[in-house]
């Protein structure tokens, strides 16, 4: 889409902060109004759209997208959102551990356990491990106490959390971004140990490391929204 507006400013609303483009608010996907519950993510979407050039690029715009998605998404339909969450707490990425070779499987408690204990100290969500391709089933208890921890979300970082969920594979990891016990950074090389491990052992073909850069950039984007919602 080519651009149609010449200025973008932020007004204050019943509490909501907007953004107007030559004067006009900004419309979700869906046609609903753009209301964001701070003025530091007003302005930050402002300035996506203040750098936008001939045509509007949505990819290059994280917070708008992740603000469109906390309306449109999990606004409209919560629940939903939430259960999409839930599950990945069900088959955690660290809970699942490799058999061989054991260079990996060191790795992987090296970076993953204290997170499973932190996860377990802080939600009282103590999940379950296994190692090679078998499925272990959660604690009922420990699914209910991230529900809890989903639950207590504002819609807009409930969609942070969905994304940095999905990216991960991992909702302990997601809520350790949340929480601000991991970075991006270090939630996304957790994340994806498995993949740099075997990138040192058989090298990484070039879609796979632009794929990984591309996930890499949203859960930044990612972390940069949920900073701006405190």
């Amino acid at each position: 889409m080519k651009r149609f507006y010449k200025d973008v400013a932020v007004v204050e609303e019943g509490g909501a902060f907007r953004v107007l483009l030559d004067g006009r608010t900004l419309k979700t996907q869906a046609k609903a109004t753009l209301d964001l519950p701070t003025s530091a993510l007003a302005e930050a979407v402002a300035q996506e759209w203040r750098d936008v050039g001939e045509d509007i690029d949505p990819t290059v715009m994280p917070l708008t997208r992740l603000s469109f998605a906390a309306i449109d998404g999990v606004k409209a339909d919560r629940a939903r959102v939430a259960d999409l969450v839930l599950s990945f707490g069900g088959t955690d990425l660290l809970s699942y551990r490799a058999d061989m070779p054991k260079e990996l499987a060191e790795r992987q408690a090296a970076a993953w356990d204290a997170l499973l204990v932190w996860a377990a100290e802080q939600y009282g969500a103590k999940l379950r491990v296994t190692s090679g391709i078998t499925h272990v089933d959660q604690p009922a208890a420990a699914l209910a106490a991230l529900r809890a921890a989903i639950d207590a979300q504002s819609d807009f970082a409930l969609a942070a959390l969905h994304t940095a969920t999905t990216i991960t594979g991992s909702l302990v990891l997601a809520l350790a971004l949340i929480d601000r016990r991991l970075t991006a950074e270090q939630a996304f090389a957790a994340a994806t140990l498995d993949e740099a491990f075997q990138a040192e052992k058989w090298g990484m073909d070039h879609e796979a490391e632009q794929r990984l850069k591309r996930h890499a950039a949203e859960l930044s984007g990612a972390e940069v929204f949920l900073r701006l919602l405190a």
